[in-house]
């Protein structure tokens, strides 16, 4: 035993000494070990949010894609895409399901790589690439035509989805959406945290922490000018900041002005009943170059500007949004 003892202390003094020889490995050691410690800690609390949030609605199986779907009410279908970092429960918080469900057969997904969603690696998720998606998901959920709302990123997808799909979209509704390119700051930014291999150990490290403390400013930033709505309280942080999220944010940030260059090239195309919402008071979006110049270049479109709105508009003026959805279902039927 003691024999034993004296090697162990043999062994540690070595250690030290290399480390005091070798100040840069030890600093690497250091640095690995943090690393390593963060990432396990941001595990935890990913597997704590998903135990804590579990899946409230069903399954759909579509080229090898788990989608996670909520499904409510009766009538003409209505399906709902939510932007960029979010999930399901942004529009039930909202309390959009609930009142879009009194007349409407609606469907809410989560997006590939939000909320329960799977997002495979081995395809990068253009709003194509997911319209090709949904369009198979529909044929499982037996929707034929459906009247298509998507909110900022999730727009993009509605539209991709009406370009490419035309015969299973009876209209649109785009609230808050980005459709034109332009120089976008937080698109470089996200570019390393999209990165394989670099990306990963970046949103199993760094991107959880530095969700949690830019939460608060984030909040004031899309929902601005006006306060954080109490309602928002149902919507679940932690799994917003979960490594998986942050790195499917960062590629759909990524792609943001690519996929904007490519899609503006189709909009002339849409001939679909198209009702365009923009808050006023957008702080990510020049809403005068996106929500009115796409108005100039749809043919059946409306545009409504909903004054003293941030970019959060199913949440600060979700009734608006859903005067939009009975609108467009009357143009249907004109």
């Amino acid at each position: 035993m003691a024999f034993s003892q004296t090697r162990s202390s043999a062994f540690l003094s070595d250690c030290l000494a290399a480390f005091r020889r070798y100040p840069a490995i030890a600093a690497f050691a250091g640095a690995a070990t943090l690393v390593a410690a963060t990432a396990i800690a941001n595990r935890h609390l990913a597997d704590k949010a998903q135990r804590d949030n579990p899946p409230r609605g069903r399954f759909i199986d579509v080229d090898g894609v788990r989608l996670h779907y909520v499904e409510r009410g009766n009538g003409r279908p209505l399906v709902l895409f939510h932007g960029n970092g979010s999930m399901i429960q942004d529009f039930e918080s909202s309390g959009l399901i609930d009142l879009a469900a009194e007349n409407y057969r609606v469907i809410v997904f989560d997006r590939p790589g939000f909320g329960h969603s799977l997002r495979p690696r081995n395809v990068v998720w253009t709003p194509e690439a997911q319209a090709d998606l949904f369009r198979k998901a529909f044929d499982g959920l037996g929707v034929q035509r459906a009247i298509v709302l998507g909110h900022s990123w999730g727009a993009s997808v509605a539209v991709a989805l009406a370009i490419r799909h035309p015969s299973f979209v009876e209209a649109l509704v785009l609230a808050s959406g980005y459709y034109f390119p332009t120089a976008r700051a937080d698109a470089v930014a996200s570019s390393l945290s999209a990165t394989p291999a670099l990306g990963d150990i970046i949103s199993y490290t760094v991107s959880p922490i530095l969700g949690r403390l830019m939460w608060p400013a984030m909040l004031r930033k899309v929902f601005g000018p006006q306060p954080v709505p109490g309602k928002f309280a149902g919507f679940p942080k932690e799994m917003a900041v979960r490594p998986s999220q942050l790195r499917a944010s960062a590629g759909e940030s990524t792609l943001m002005v690519p996929a904007a260059f490519a899609s503006s090239k189709t909009y002339g195309e849409l001939d679909m009943p198209t009702i365009i919402l923009a808050g006023e008071n957008d702080r990510l979006i020049d809403i005068d170059e996106q929500s009115a110049r796409l108005h100039d270049e749809v043919k059946q479109s409306k545009l409504h500007r909903i004054a003293g709105a941030g970019h959060m508009i199913q949440q600060s003026a979700t009734r608006d949004l859903m005067a939009a959805i009975d609108e467009a279902a009357a143009e249907t039927l004109h």
